[in-house]
């Protein structure tokens, strides 16, 4: 896969490159590590963060994360992401799903073992829409497994309303997760607010109600790791006894996160209020969920990684001073 353009960042690299049908854009990146930018009690880590600055990085032997596009643009219309620009969803095919993670990898050869590569199908487009995402992450798992890699792969979907086959997306990646990855996947529900009329707002009505992700999940349960239940905190309403409803806390965990500084985010207004960079904007929500059963994992970004664009939905490719 020809790398059309090779953006360097302060955690990695940002690539344009050609896919079969245009340009996709996938990364790889490294993580400051969790005792840096994570609060989680169930996983120990239950001090209070400083403020998140840009630091020393995991080794890529211990933690590589690489991001892909599984569309060429996206239909989903959220208010927040620069997605939409580059144009509707189209899916990616196999071979530009699989050569995205063997470009990533391509950048750093000396790497000849890793930990954990954590494979993010989460930069361009809806996973759910792109049903070639199962036969990639065999072939990705078998080629990474069999040199040695960690392999934690995660769809992070804002579980489109209108796809109708989404229910059965969702149970065989669940097959994927419990049994050829033996738990060690993951599937993140974008939900970002309890109320149906800011939802809307936010994923331009293409979403799902809590009643309807509910449904749809309804009889699924994880081995490993939860089901996240991803928050970006932006003066949305995120009532703990409204989740209760729909989502057992034996089943889900819920991550905060902020809101990046898209385009689009600014435009709309939506934004994190406070430093982002600082644990205070998620202090209050944490502790509202927590007392009624959930696990939370609260994400702090730094204000470079936030600048660079590394973050899950960003586009290079909609900006036209790329």
């Amino acid at each position: 896969m020809k790398i059309l353009k090779n953006i360097e960042v302060p955690t990695g690299n940002i690539l344009i490159v050609a896919g079969e049908k245009g340009k996709l854009e996938c990364l790889s990146i490294s993580d400051y590590g969790k005792d840096v930018n994570l609060k989680c009690d169930s996983m120990g880590l239950s001090r209070e963060p400083e403020k998140v600055r840009h630091t020393k990085l995991l080794p890529l032997e211990d933690k590589w994360v690489i991001t892909i596009s599984t569309q060429y643009g996206c239909s989903m219309g959220c208010n927040f992401c620069d997605v939409p620009k580059v144009g509707k969803g189209k899916n990616a095919t196999l071979n530009d799903l699989v050569n995205q993670v063997k470009t990533a990898m391509s950048l750093h050869p000396y790497v000849v073992h890793s930990k954990r590569i954590n494979l993010h199908y989460a930069r361009m487009g809806e996973p759910t829409w792109n049903p070639n995402i199962f036969a990639a992450t065999k072939e990705i798992g078998f080629l990474l497994e069999s040199r040695s890699f960690g392999f934690h792969p995660v769809i992070s979907t804002m579980m489109p309303r209108k796809n109708k086959n989404l229910k059965s997306f969702i149970e065989e990646w669940m097959r994927i997760k419990n049994g050829i990855c033996k738990g060690n996947a993951g599937l993140q529900l974008s939900i970002n607010s309890t109320c149906e009329l800011e939802r809307k707002r936010i994923f331009g009505g293409n979403a799902c109600s809590l009643s309807e992700i509910s449904s749809i999940m309804y009889g699924i349960k994880p081995l490993g790791r939860k089901i996240t239940l991803n928050f970006a905190i932006a003066d949305y309403e995120i009532l703990p006894n409204v989740l209760l409803d729909f989502f057992d806390p034996d089943l889900y965990i819920i991550k905060l996160t902020p809101m990046h500084k898209t385009k689009s985010a600014i435009i709309n207004g939506v934004k994190t209020k406070g430093d982002y960079t600082e644990y205070y904007p998620y202090k209050q929500t944490e502790e509202s969920l927590k007392k009624v059963g959930y696990e939370v994992l609260v994400f702090i970004a730094s204000k470079e990684e936030d600048e660079s664009r590394i973050t899950c939905g960003n586009a290079i490719l909609a900006d036209s001073t790329e």
